[in-house]
Parts: structure tokens; C-alpha cells; sequence
């Protein structure tokens, strides 16, 4: 169990307790008392509510603390300017994307936590995002055909739009940071796609899969 899933499940422990005291203690005319235990279970209730959307939200990012292959990309060109290339994710995935231009894109969404967050034991987590074909001179970038597919898997919550949407987060993530790599393709390689705790790299497999 993650902190944030110990969190919630203390304080939904918590505010049950809470409440059925309050409702004990109304049903006697205690009002005061009542009241108070009532409120203070809804402020947990709240509390364990939030700690579980945002477990629910880091689903799909892959925790790191040192340098990890994030994906193992083989690509091939198959004609002047476009290219395949095939991901092979660390579950099993695997997907061929269809790409124009010179050089391979990737970029990645990190979730960079805030000490307090650190205290519950989350640290930098990652998402790729997006990968495109990328042109090498300007001029083509502005005027030739574009190419771009989504990395990241659908997720019943999206912390990164969470946090923009409420502050009451701001102390626990910082979601604006983002990193991206590209790499030319002239032949068919392997490369290795690697997330360390200063951003994205593309790197040639020593040891390329078959």
C-alpha cells in the first residue's frame, strides 16, 4: 500500500468514527459535541477522499529515483523521410507508430513531488506522452506533413490536469515540468528511451532485441 492509499484509508477509518460519535451524540441533544465530532469527520472524510484521488491519479507513472529505460524503440525507414518505429514498453506492450521526417521525437510528463509529498514516500514519477517525427531543417518543419501519437494510457483520473485545477495540491507535486528528446534516423536501429532524474535520453542499444 502506497502512503497516499494509507492515508485515506486512516482517514476514512477515522472520519467513520467521527461520524457515528457525532450522530450518537446529536440523538442525545448534544449539540456542541455533537456538531464538533460531526465536522471534524467530514474535514477527514475530505481528507481521504483527496489522498485517494491522487493515488488513483499517479496510476500509469512509473516511480524513479536513478536512470530507467522508460521503452525500447526499433526503428526502420521505409521510404525518403518517413520511418517506422516500434515501442516495446517494460509491461509487454508493444505498438508500431508511422513517422515523418528526419529524427525520432519523444517527450515524457513528470510528476515531481514536494518534500511533504517525499514524507509519504513518493518521489519523481514519469509518463511518456507523445512521440512525432521530427524534421531536421525549419523549413520543412513548418511545412511538412506531421506526425504525432499519444504514449500515455487513458486514466479515470489525470493528476496533471488536478493539479492546474485545484491548489490545494500545489504542496504536494509540481506537474509542469516536462522533458523531450529526438534522435536522427537514417538506418534501422535500436534505441533505448531512458528517464533520469535530469530528463530524457535516447540512447543506441548496446544490444539491440530481435
Amino acid at each position: 500500500m502506497d502512503g497516499f492509499n494509507a492515508v485515506a484509508t486512516i482517514a476514512a477509518l477515522a472520519a467513520l468514527g467521527f461520524l457515528l460519535t457525532g450522530a450518537r451524540a446529536l440523538r442525545r441533544r448534544r449539540i456542541v459535541g455533537g456538531s464538533a465530532s460531526a465536522l471534524l469527520g467530514l474535514l477527514l472524510l475530505s481528507l481521504a477522499a483527496l489522498a485517494a484521488t491522487v493515488s488513483v491519479g499517479t496510476r500509469g507513472y512509473r516511480a524513479f529515483t536513478r536512470e530507467e529505460t522508460a521503452a525500447v524503440v526499433t526503428v526502420a525507414p521505409t521510404a525518403p523521410r518517413r520511418f517506422a518505429a516500434r515501442f516495446r514498453f517494460p509491461d509487454g506492450r508493444e505498438q508500431v507508430y508511422r513517422l515523418a521526417g528526419d529524427e525520432l521525437y519523444v517527450d515524457a510528463r513528470v510528476l515531481k513531488w514536494k518534500p511533504l509529498a517525499n514524507l509519504l514516500g513518493l518521489h519523481t514519477d514519469y509518463e511518456l506522452d507523445r512521440v512525432a517525427g521530427r524534421y531536421a531543417d525549419l523549413a520543412s518543419e513548418r511545412t511538412g506533413e506531421r506526425t504525432v501519437h499519444e504514449l500515455g494510457r487513458a486514466k479515470p483520473v489525470d493528476l496533471f490536469y488536478l493539479r492546474r485545477r485545484f491548489p490545494v495540491l500545489r504542496p504536494l507535486v509540481d506537474a509542469e515540468y516536462g522533458s523531450a528528446s529526438f534522435i536522427t534516423v537514417t538506418r534501422p536501429t535500436t534505441f533505448l528511451i531512458q528517464v533520469s532524474t535530469s530528463g530524457l535520453l535516447i540512447r543506441p542499444a548496446e544490444h539491440p532485441l530481435p
